[in-house]
């Protein structure tokens, strides 16, 4: 089967969730079928990007133009727009121009578009069956927002956007032939309150490569706490300030040498607000963070926001490095409480895990042996990348079946 994919980045590097999860599932799909990228342009791209790429993809077509046009032309279109201002703004006609024309010469059997913003170009192919990466639930997300808004104008500008997202959300499971989700909480979602058809929603969870990360890359140092995340995503932000504020004094009270690194770009975000900054580092941006993350005690998630399922954690297991998280941060992830990973989300309970895991090495031996053991079972990107290229080809073929039951 030959297989178009619409994608919002060049999913290369992998230094960010969704290219990750762009990466594996193109890779994925790759081991049966052929593939034909088109994408935008996010950042310049190097050439050892595109050839890593090439290893699986066919064909490679870039859109050189960022995806969202910010100017005031763009955001008032998307003010006055059914649909969200991302999607409005965000509209390409180099985009649009590129697949159609790939679609023409190429001849897919199907497109993928990798999330929503890549769904107008899909949907303008007719003819065609369609799968979308929804990845997360950005409704969810949004409305999230807008309870913890208290600004009354505020507070009605995120209903709105809320209302947009999930007005869109609703239509694209409609108009996709599969669209995907990363949890068993966002699939009863989709159907419960997106009215999503069953047939149209399939389950393909995030994963991480266990090959690539594997525990013993980096000896375990004392003291060591990591919270890798960039803070320029704002729960990232209000996450760590929320770990800082609340639950660091009460680690540093029992365990005084205790430091936190944080890893990822800070860019603009207000580090300058945040409390015991003398107990914490600021790495950066990290070409590898595979021996910052097995050097640490502990991987803490002190997550307040966000939507679909956290790929730092499933990182963290991997390596061997035992996860403290809030619900929320653990949101979506199939696991056992207490033996895979701990959720805490009263800071006091948070603080005294945490300790325990920088001061008591068989304990975290245990949470290390049976983190590994659960990503190993359930969060393998090659058995993902398997199952998501099954759906691909049973979508295919229902939809086949019922052109022949049409025609």
């Amino acid at each position: 089967m030959r297989i178009l994919a619409l994608s919002t980045w060049f999913p290369y590097p992998l230094d960010q969730g969704s290219k990750i999860r762009a990466y594996h599932l193109l890779k994925g799909l790759a081991q049966r079928h052929e593939l034909a990228l088109v994408s935008f342009e996010d950042k310049p791209i190097q050439p050892a990007w595109m050839e890593a790429m090439r290893q699986f993809c066919d064909r490679i077509e870039i859109v050189r133009r960022q995806p969202f046009d910010f100017s005031r032309q763009g955001i008032v279109r998307g003010w006055f727009s059914w649909r969200p201002s991302a999607v409005v703004a965000g509209y390409s006609p180099e985009m649009s121009n590129c697949a159609q024309q790939v679609a023409r010469e190429w001849r897919p059997d199907l497109v993928l578009a990798i999330t929503f913003v890549t769904a107008p170009y899909a949907m303008e192919m007719k003819g065609l069956p369609r799968v979308i990466d929804v990845d997360n639930l950005l409704s969810d997300m949004l409305y999230e927002a807008y309870q913890a808004e208290q600004h009354p104008l505020r507070r009605v500008r995120r209903y709105l956007a809320y209302w947009k997202m999930r007005q869109y959300e609703k239509q694209l499971f409609r108009a996709f032939d599969l669209g995907l989700i990363v949890s068993r909480r966002d699939e009863q979602r989709a159907q419960e309150h997106l009215g999503a058809p069953k047939s149209h929603v399939g389950l393909v969870p995030n994963g991480v490569d266990l090959e690539y990360y594997r525990p013993g890359c980096a000896a375990v140092i004392d003291h060591k706490l990591i919270y890798n995340g960039a803070l320029t995503y704002y729960p990232n932000f209000n996450a760590v300030k929320y770990f800082l504020s609340e639950i660091f004094p009460q680690v540093l009270a029992q365990s005084p040498q205790a430091r936190l690194y944080i890893t990822g770009n800070t860019g603009n975000a207000p580090v300058d607000e945040l409390p015991h900054r003398k107990q914490v580092t600021f790495t950066g941006y990290l070409d590898d963070i595979r021996p910052a993350v097995a050097s640490s005690r502990a991987c803490v998630v002190p997550l307040q926001q966000g939507a679909g399922t956290r790929l730092k954690i499933l990182e963290a297991l991997a390596l061997g490095t035992p996860v403290v998280s809030t619900s929320k941060g653990a949101e979506g992830l199939e696991f056992e409480a207490g033996r895979h990973l701990v959720v805490a989300d009263h800071p006091a309970d948070f603080a005294r895990w945490t300790v325990r895991l920088l001061n008591e090495p068989e304990l975290r031996a245990e949470f290390a042996e049976q983190g590994r053991r659960l990503v190993e079972e359930k969060y393998d990107w090659r058995q993902i990348g398997a199952q998501f290229c099954q759906l691909v080809e049973e979508t295919r073929e229902r939809t086949r079946k019922r052109g022949a039951n049409v025609l």
